[in-house]
């Protein structure tokens, strides 16, 4: 705990009344006036809280005892979860329904107090399309989801998740919101020295299994890298740093949505929850309404899947454009969107490409496929020369997709695609705070939030996917 040496000095336990939540898996509760986020609680309880730190402006704590509990609460199905423990799950202590009314009001608040939007939010449910309902009874309401889970490694090789807001690993044997087929693998029953951290990454959808490794940066006496010892396991194994570690030819796993199988090397974005991309892909077609022949930009577009399904509607008339900076990511796209001649992905920083984007004026499908390698695609091509002029004479964007990372997409990027779109933007967050930041850009830019819709793609804990539709005026 933080000691700032206040006076009083703040008594390492308090009794708390709690009230509304907060972002981040904590509710509000104050001490002598001053603000304490206390974790492990729900509104509407009393509790003796243990703090955990102390600033000039709040406190934070765990709650250690609950004296007065509120009719949400459950018990939590994971031994490891709780105060001192393992900090990968925020809400194991609340039903499923209370759970995703939590995220709702937690939204509803980032809304309005960072964009000055009113808007009542409703958090659906993803539903997991690869088990039957049996399965899932057995497995427990809102476990066994999470089909990438990176587990941290100790020193002396035990593997864990990390405590909250801390470096140090909670030793587990089993994640019960990790997915059976990350189970499977039996990384937990096993010893990693050299490692810094190992990754589980299978596919709900056709079984794919995969272990990404990372290794640690310690050196030999010989002045080398030490090199991870893999254990043996019945999955391939990629090494993310260093030399590569023989263990099968496959270094991907291969997803399914949309129609189509996805290619994802390594520790690559795809959403963790099996339903989550198809559930996204749909908001977004939806959000967006793309039509035939239409111009549409995929900002941090990933391994395609956005791309992909906005090329479909927009047929062999209209042009898809992606702009990522990952360049596995950037082979991956192009690997999976080969048979789309109307598509063309960019690789770069998104904030330096768009700036720097201009679209043809005459439409050329035939010249479309070579789009696939970065060059001249659809309506005379996505290339990367004077776009402020192309937009001056009246060329943009029907249609912009964001999906950035956590961070989200900033000032300058926001401005860039206010000047840019033409009829819609919709933008996938997977944190309130930022989204609700941006959205404040939008608006100050000429857009307006047309709709916002939230999904529980990460059930027992605070996070919560977004997808918010923006037009002009």
């Amino acid at each position: 705990m933080t000691d700032l040496r206040l006076d009083p000095p703040i008594p390492d336990v308090l009794e708390l009344d709690i009230g509304t939540v907060a972002n981040g898996g904590w509710c509000v509760a104050r001490h002598e006036g001053r603000v304490v986020f206390v974790r492990h609680t729900l509104p509407g309880e009393r509790v003796r809280a243990r703090v955990t730190e102390v600033t000039k402006n709040f406190l934070r704590a765990d709650a250690v005892e609950i004296l007065r509990a509120s009719p949400d609460r459950v018990v939590p199905p994971c031994p490891f979860a709780g105060p001192g423990r393992c900090g990968g799950c925020d809400w194991q202590h609340a039903s499923l329904p209370a759970q995703r009314r939590l995220k709702a009001a937690v939204v509803e608040e980032q809304l309005s107090r960072l964009a000055g939007i009113d808007r009542t939010v409703v958090v659906e449910e993803v539903p997991d399309p690869h088990h039957d309902e049996d399965e899932l009874t057995a497995r427990g309401p809102g476990l066994g989801w999470r089909t990438r889970v990176q587990f941290a490694v100790r020193d002396d090789g035990v593997v864990g998740l990390r405590r909250h807001r801390s470096h140090q690993v909670e030793p587990v044997d089993e994640c019960l919101i990790a997915h059976p087929g990350v189970e499977m693998i039996g990384i937990e029953r096993k010893r990693w020295p050299g490692a810094a951290s190992v990754e589980g990454i299978v596919s709900a959808g056709t079984g794919d299994r995969l272990v990404a490794l990372r290794e640690r940066a310690s050196r030999s006496r010989g002045g080398g890298r030490r090199a991870a010892k893999v254990p043996r396991l019945d999955v391939p194994v990629r090494l993310l740093r260093g030399r590569g570690t023989p263990g099968g030819p496959q270094p991907y796993v291969r997803e399914e949505a949309a129609g189509r199988l996805w290619q994802v090397t390594g520790s690559g974005f795809w959403q963790v929850h099996p339903g989550a991309a198809q559930a996204l892909a749909d908001a977004v077609l939806a959000a967006l309404e793309p039509r035939p022949g239409e111009i549409a930009l995929d900002l941090y577009c990933g391994v395609g899947l956005f791309a992909g399904v906005l090329a479909e509607r927009v047929g062999r008339d209209g042009l898809v454009v992606g702009v990522e900076s990952d360049a596995q990511a950037v082979r991956d796209a192009r690997f999976n969107l080969r048979d789309l001649r109307n598509v063309s992905i960019e690789q770069g920083r998104v904030e330096d490409v768009i700036a720097e984007l201009e679209f043809g004026r005459e439409h050329r499908p035939a010249e479309a496929g070579r789009s696939g390698r970065g060059g001249p695609a659809g309506r005379g091509g996505a290339g990367r020369r004077g776009g402020a002029r192309e937009r001056e004479n009246g060329l943009r964007a029907d249609l912009v997709l964001l999906d950035p990372p956590r961070t989200g997409a900033g000032r300058q990027v926001v401005e860039h695609v206010a000047g840019l779109a033409g009829r819609k933007v919709a933008y996938v967050s997977c944190d309130a705070a930022t989204l609700a930041r941006d959205l404040a850009y939008f608006g100050e830019f000429g857009w307006t939030l047309q709709s916002l819709r939230a999904f529980d793609a990460f059930p027992m804990t605070h996070h919560v996917e977004l997808v918010a539709t923006l037009i002009p005026g």
